[in-house]
Parts: structure tokens; C-alpha cells; sequence
């Protein structure tokens, strides 16, 4: 047998190298870069693949056109997930679910696989970090005791799908987490980049040849991203992220990628003593609480996916006694805050070079969409001038480098949903906002062209409070 030549891989993005650094040069990482064992397994080791002298099999192509039918699912009996997973679990599919310690992911787990289990299906859930007695205490303080839910805490890949093998193949099964298993085809200490990757393989096999639809708990690093190989995220057919501050009681289920459904879809919940709790209407739990007379705040009717999402935006700016000012932002991109800034100076002929900036979004939430500009820029010349926005009027639209106001898509159901929750006025772009409003929603909307109408109108308004 030909000796195998040490292999070392990076422990956060799974790099490969034949010697050892101290820094990855895949990820900038310090450090990471790991002696493994090789395997024989070509599939789950770093090793070079040997050539086969068999036969390849020969298998039918087909064409474009044809009958498609859609993929089976499994309704969790929780609305807000079955939102994020397209309808339910996908008989066969494999989901990655990640989130900071502490977030909810367990909880979470138990709640949709007692669900599950209450209406007839037989739900497994192995835990590979927790004793069975444990899992148990979160089922009784939940109120799920009772659920027949089948429990085991294993960390041996074989002996796990060996035992869901027998009888009736479970529609869901829980893996928490993954960090944890290990596979006896790799010789690797478990929760290496090797062990990772065979026993997600391993899995994945067990998913499509049983039709089970698993869900993989996966740890988070520092910054929010899944740790273990990147590998990973592509071999599964969902990415799902549990969001949110553990300051706030509001968590943000989120898909990255889904193969079998939307990827701009959020799952809106709140943390209570007795577990998760769905929140059918999250802008009027977002706007909870806000002071309607403080300068600095706007109302921003955003969209998540097919959802609509009216949520506040807080701004402050402070002089500053600093030689470089600083800029903060909390639940939005830094370089966004930037560029609205320098827009502001270049167009609106504001001076915030010596100011203090910080902004947030209030109740934990993360906007991503460039329809938040207007909101922002809005809260930011609010607070310069010390006089409050009209608290009845909601702000959407994205701007331009040129100070140029530019339309967002759905607005219509921006409106509604401002109207229904009892806004009477809307600040958007002129190009949407002039047009006529088919359903007649008891808006006044107010079109602006250029971030120099936004700065008058405010400007305006402080000189009418103060006159």
C-alpha cells in the first residue's frame, strides 16, 4: 500500500493544503489550518481519488419539456416556518438550520417536531450535545411532554441511521448538531472539517434513499457565519438562519438558499416563558413602543419577500469632539449609511463631517433592501435639525448618487399595509407616487423627485413648529 501524505485543512472554510500555515489563505484565518488524517472514502477525505475499472452505467436523458409534478411536503403546523420553507418540509430534503447560542434553534426544533408528531408522524430527534433527560426538561417547560416524539443522544453516524432504518422511515429527523457527529469512514477527531463533511454526506444519503427530511444544527462563529466547511452549505438543499439579539425578544427565521421554495421569505417570532410564539402581524410589533414626538425617527414600509414590513428606523447625530467623527449603524449595511450620507452633503447641503452619526433599526430586525434609503436619509435630517417627522407617515425609496429619488417595486402593498395599520401619509418616489391608486387606500401620498425636496420639506415643517 502506497504511504498517504499528511493533509491539512483549514477548520472554518475547509481549505486543503499539503502543509501546514499558520494562516489560510482561503479565509485570512489565524491558526485554523489542522494535521487530518487521510481516508479511503474519497467522498469525505482529502485524499486523491483512485481510478475505477468499472464500467460506468449508462443512464436515460431526457428533455425540457415534459409532465413535472411538485415535490411532496410535510406541513410543520407552524405558519410562520412553512412560510420560510416554501409549505412545509420536502420529503428527502436536508436543511442546514444555524443561529447564534442561546437563539432559540432547539427550541424552535421541539416545538415542529412535537407538531409533527401530534398529527401522526413519527419525528425523531437525536441530540449529539444534550442528554435525553435534558431534552426532556425543554419538552416539559414547553408543555410538550406528552408529543410522541422519539428521543436519543448518539453522535455515531452508522448507529443513527441504522436505528431510523428500522420500521417506518420518520417524516422528519432532527440532528443537533452537526459539529458533534462522527463517521467511522473517516479518521479524524469529531468536529474537524473531515468528520463535518462524512457525516453530512452520510445524512444526505440516508434523506434521499428514505424520503426523511432532516434538519442539521450547525454552530455559528463570531461573525454570524455557519462554522464547519462551506462545502457543506452547497451539498444541502437549504440554508436557514435563526436571527436576532438576545436583548430583544423578537427572532428572524431566514432562508439563504432553498432549493425547494423562496429565499426572501422571514418567519417573524417572539421569545416567551413558554417557548416561541408566531407573530402574525410584525409591524404593528415592531412599531410598539416608539415615541411619536422624538426628532430622528422615520417609519419605513419595507418588504420581506411577499410580506410587508413596517418597522422604525432611529437615527442621531451628535457634534462630534473627535478629530474623525464616528459612524455606528445597527441592523443595516455600513456602506449603505455611508453613501447616504455623502449624498446628503453632496446634494442636500448638510454639513455632517463634524457630526456623530448613529443609526438603528429598531426591534432587532436587519433591513437589506435599498427602499430603506429614503427612511434613513429622512430619520438622519430629522435628527440634524431637532424637528420630529409626521407620525402618521411611513417613507420608502431607494436614492441615487445623484440625490435622484428612485421607485421601488410593490408599492402598492407598501400602502396597504401602512393603511391598515393606520398611516395616513406616504413619502415616495414621484415616478410610483403620482399615479393613481387602484384599490383607494386612504393614503395622501407625497412624490418627491430629489433628496433636496426631502430636506425642504423638513426644514418647513420645524419652521411651521416653531413659528
Amino acid at each position: 500500500m502506497a504511504k498517504r501524505s499528511p493533509s491539512f485543512a483549514c477548520q472554518n472554510c475547509g481549505a486543503v493544503y499539503n502543509r501546514w500555515k499558520g494562516k489560510c489563505e482561503a479565509c485570512d484565518g489565524w491558526n485554523t489550518i489542522v494535521e487530518e488524517t487521510g481516508s479511503s472514502n474519497p467522498m469525505v477525505g482529502p485524499v486523491a481519488t483512485r481510478p475505477s475499472r468499472a464500467k460506468g452505467r449508462i443512464f436515460p436523458l431526457e428533455g425540457l419539456s415534459g409532465e413535472s409534478k411538485e415535490a411532496p411536503r410535510t406541513p410543520s403546523g407552524i405558519a410562520e416556518l412553512d412560510r420560510v420553507t416554501g409549505g412545509g418540509f420536502v420529503h428527502g430534503s436536508v436543511i442546514l438550520l444555524g443561529g447564534d447560542p442561546g437563539i432559540g434553534k432547539s427550541t424552535l426544533l421541539m416545538q415542529a417536531t412535537a407538531a409533527l408528531a401530534n398529527q401522526g408522524h413519527r419525528v425523531a430527534y437525536i441530540s449529539g450535545e444534550e442528554a435525553v433527560a435534558q431534552v426532556r426538561l425543554r419538552a416539559e417547560r414547553l408543555g410538550l411532554g406528552q408529543a410522541p416524539v422519539e428521543l436519543a443522544s448518539e453522535t455515531n453516524v452508522e448507529d443513527i441511521v441504522a436505528t431510523l432504518s428500522q420500521g417506518r422511515p420518520p417524516a422528519l429527523a432532527i440532528i443537533d448538531s452537526i459539529q458533534t457527529m462522527w463517521t467511522e469512514t473517516v479518521e479524524s477527531a469529531p468536529g474537524t472539517v473531515t468528520q463535518v463533511r462524512g457525516s453530512a454526506q452520510s445524512l444526505i444519503r440516508f434523506a434521499k434513499t428514505t424520503g426523511t427530511a432532516v434538519i442539521l444544527v450547525g454552530h455559528v462563529t463570531k461573525d454570524g457565519q455557519i462554522a464547519g466547511p462551506r462545502v457543506v452549505e452547497h451539498m444541502v438543499d437549504a440554508v436557514v438562519s435563526f436571527e436576532g439579539d438576545t436583548g430583544h425578544h423578537f427572532r428572524i427565521l431566514r432562508a439563504v438558499k432553498n432549493r425547494f421554495g423562496p429565499t426572501d421569505e422571514i418567519g417573524v417570532f417572539e421569545m416567551s416563558d413558554i417557548g416561541l410564539r408566531e407573530v402574525s402581524n410584525p409591524s404593528e410589533l415592531f412599531l410598539s413602543g416608539r415615541d411619536l414626538a422624538a426628532p430622528g425617527t422615520a417609519v419605513f414600509a419595507g418588504m420581506e419577500g411577499t410580506r410587508p414590513l413596517l418597522v422604525e428606523i432611529q437615527a442621531l447625530v451628535a457634534p462630534s469632539s473627535l478629530g474623525t467623527p464616528r459612524r455606528a449603524v445597527v441592523g443595516w449595511d455600513p456602506s449603505r449609511l455611508s453613501m447616504v450620507l455623502a449624498v446628503l452633503e453632496a446634494h442636500g447641503g448638510l454639513k455632517l463631517g463634524m457630526h456623530d452619526v448613529y443609526l438603528n433599526v429598531a426591534g432587532g430586525l436587519r433591513i437589506t433592501e435599498p427602499a430603506a434609503d429614503l427612511a434613513a436619509a429622512a430619520a438622519l435630517v430629522s435628527s440634524l435639525s431637532g424637528s420630529s417627522l409626521p407620525p402618521d407617515t411611513v417613507y420608502f425609496g431607494e436614492l441615487g448618487l445623484s440625490g435622484a429619488i428612485r421607485p421601488v417595486a410593490q408599492e402598492q402593498s407598501r400602502l396597504k399595509e401602512a393603511a391598515k395599520l393606520g398611516f395616513s401619509g406616504a413619502v415616495s418616489p414621484a415616478s410610483r407616487a403620482d399615479k393613481p391608486n387602484p384599490e383607494r387606500l386612504p393614503l395622501a401620498a407625497s412624490p418627491i423627485q430629489h433628496v433636496t425636496d426631502l430636506v425642504a420639506g423638513i426644514a418647513a415643517r420645524r419652521k411651521r413648529s416653531t413659528a
